[in-house]
Parts: structure tokens; C-alpha cells; sequence
């Protein structure tokens, strides 16, 4: 690719795709290498809406292969990096976790490891040529924990993972945290709350109740539905990656959190009350007669919140998009998807 480039891993997932087309909207003299290893979590369609655009390069390949990224930053001038690529999904964690392991972990020493020896020289300074590069480190708010009723996390709450996944995003937040400290590697990392929108994989929750509401099955929420996540609208989530990898003290760390935060019992009723209104049953029943409770899952966390004062405060970004919406958006985007 000529001239500057971003190396965006994870590119074809749920946030990193919205995050490419936000870029390609915001920033359309910027080279744009995406590395995705097409798992079944890959939205393969985003390459048909950049097949067109010359600002994007894309590459089948895994952040483990370290032959490849060693070529990716010889034949590039990869002057930054978005790191996206993960597992991600709690339950498949919990039934398999190597995988977690294999990508969250050594994916990310490796891309950190080639990061380094293409921008450092020998006294660990960056290169000339690199002096304005930077590695953002996308990563989540289950780092820390559960919460109980009261408090939210901050970027100084002690981390206490609870499953394989949180715990192997842990491991890896660790590792970009050491490369700053002992290399100086130009790291910033943002931990986030859940985020939902357009283009997320089925098995997550929105997508799933909007799925089996319209194939009239039964919509399985786990244990008593109480549990409380925050939720994020993803385009003002890609906001606050683009606003953090800008203008984001280096070595620093921000939370992002979408001040909603909703039991799945009322995650569920919201998206119900839009189905109702725009797609309803043919027998006039509410959809809400398909909830079913499931058995919980295991560690199931009790709360996340989080406290996006330092994002707030220092780098002025706030959440833009009402809760409802979002949500609105997000389940049109399905229903058009269906047909």
C-alpha cells in the first residue's frame, strides 16, 4: 500500500467492521490493511462494501502467524495499529477455551513483538520514521469482574476476571501494558462496556431475541434475566477508538461506557416493544410471550458499569446516540438483513 498505514486486525468482527467504515467516512486519505483471520465470526459481506474503495487492503491471515505479520510490516508502512481481534464470546470460553488462549494471549504478544522490532531500534527508541506510531489495544470491561448494585468500574478498579475469555482479555491487556513500561512501545488501550448495532454475529443476545422472536421460538434469557450490563452503541464506541488513538496519552488507559445500563430482562422488553410496533405477530399476541428462562451460565457475572469520566473529562468524547435509537437502528438493521 502507498503511503501511511493502519493495520486493523479483526477487521471483518462485529466492532472492527463498523470501525472500517467509520474511517473510510472520516478519514478517506488514510490506508487501511485489514488482517482477519475469517472465523466464524466474520462478517464477509464488509468485503463487498470496500471492494470498490482504494483506501482498503485486506488479508486472510492470523495474528499468531508471526512469519506473516513480520511481511505484513516489510511490505507496509504501518504507522499504526488497531488491535481488535479476539474470541470474544463468553459460552464458547467456557466450552473451549484454547482458542481464547491461542488468540487473546499469543496473537497479541506476537503483533506486540512485531510492533516492536519494526518501530524500536536497538536502544528500545523509536525509529525516525515511526516517531508518531501508536498500538491501540481494544479490550473489555469484564477484565474487572462483577460489580454489585452500587459503583462502576474505573481504569484503577483491580482486575478480577471470571471466565477463560475475560481472563485470557486480561492476560492480554497485561502484556500491551508491559510493552509500554519495559520497551516504551507507543500503547493505548480502551476498555469497554457491551457494545450493540448493526452487523454483530447472531449468537450474541440482541441479535438472538430479534432471530427467534421473528422465528416465533422460544428467546432464552439465562437464570432470572437480572443480571445488568451497559450497553454502547458501536458508532459512538468507533468515536471514541478513533478519539483515544488520536489525541490518548500513551501508556494510558480509558474506559468507555454508554451510560444505559439494563438488566437483560429489560434489554429484552426494549427490543420486544420495538418489534411489536414495526414487525408485529400475526396473532396479535406480543412478542414477549416467547421468553423463556434458561438455565444461567456458569460465572455468570452480576453487573457491569462503567465510569467514563477520564474519556469525559480529557479527551472530551461523549456518547452521542440515545439508548432508544440506538436499538431502533440496530433492529431494523436485522430485519432488513433477514430479507
Amino acid at each position: 500500500m502507498q503511503g501511511t498505514t493502519i493495520l486493523i486486525t479483526g477487521g471483518l468482527g462485529f466492532i472492527g467492521s463498523n470501525f472500517v467504515d467509520y474511517l473510510i467516512e472520516t478519514k478517506r486519505d488514510q490506508g487501511l490493511l485489514i488482517l482477519d483471520k475469517k472465523t466464524y465470526a466474520a462478517d464477509l459481506k464488509a468485503l463487498d462494501r470496500w471492494k470498490q474503495n482504494t483506501q482498503v487492503c485486506f488479508v486472510e491471515g492470523d495474528i499468531c502467524d508471526e512469519i506473516l505479520l513480520e511481511k505484513l510490516f516489510q511490505k507496509n508502512n504501518i504507522q499504526g495499529i488497531i488491535h481488535f481481534a479476539a474470541e470474544s464470546h463468553v459460552d464458547n470460553s467456557i466450552s473451549g477455551p484454547k482458542d481464547f488462549i491461542e488468540t487473546n494471549i499469543i496473537g497479541t504478544f506476537q503483533l506486540l513483538e512485531a510492533s516492536r522490532k519494526s518501530w524500536l531500534d536497538n536502544n528500545q527508541k523509536l525509529k525516525p520514521a515511526f516517531k508518531s506510531a501508536r498500538f491501540h489495544h481494544i479490550s473489555t470491561d469484564e477484565v474487572y469482574g462483577a460489580l454489585g448494585l452500587k459503583g462502576a468500574f474505573t481504569e484503577k478498579t483491580p482486575y478480577a476476571p471470571n471466565s477463560p475469555y475475560s481472563a485470557s482479555k486480561a492476560a492480554s491487556d497485561h502484556l500491551v501494558r508491559s510493552y509500554f513500561h519495559t520497551y516504551g512501545l507507543p500503547v493505548v488501550t480502551t476498555n469497554c462496556s457491551n457494545n450493540f448495532g448493526p452487523y454483530q454475529h447472531h449468537e450474541k443476545l440482541i441479535p438472538t431475541i430479534i432471530r427467534k422472536a421473528i422465528h416465533e421460538e422460544g428467546i432464552p434469557i439465562y437464570g432470572t434475566g437480572e443480571n445488568i450490563r451497559d450497553w454502547l452503541f458501536v458508532k459512538d464506541h468507533c468515536k471514541a477508538i478513533q478519539t483515544v488513538f488520536e489525541r490518548g496519552v500513551l501508556g494510558e488507559v480509558y474506559a468507555v461506557g454508554g451510560d444505559n445500563e439494563k438488566t437483560n430482562l429489560e434489554l429484552c422488553d426494549a427490543v420486544i416493544k420495538i418489534l411489536d410496533q414495526i414487525e408485529p405477530r400475526s396473532n396479535g399476541e406480543s412478542y414477549s410471550k416467547l421468553i423463556t428462562h434458561v438455565t444461567d451460565r456458569l460465572g455468570h457475572d452480576y453487573r457491569y458499569a462503567i465510569d467514563a469520566t477520564k474519556i469525559k473529562k480529557d479527551l472530551k468524547w461523549l456518547p452521542q446516540t440515545p439508548f432508544e435509537e440506538g436499538l431502533k437502528i440496530t433492529v431494523k438493521h436485522y430485519l432488513t438483513k433477514r430479507k
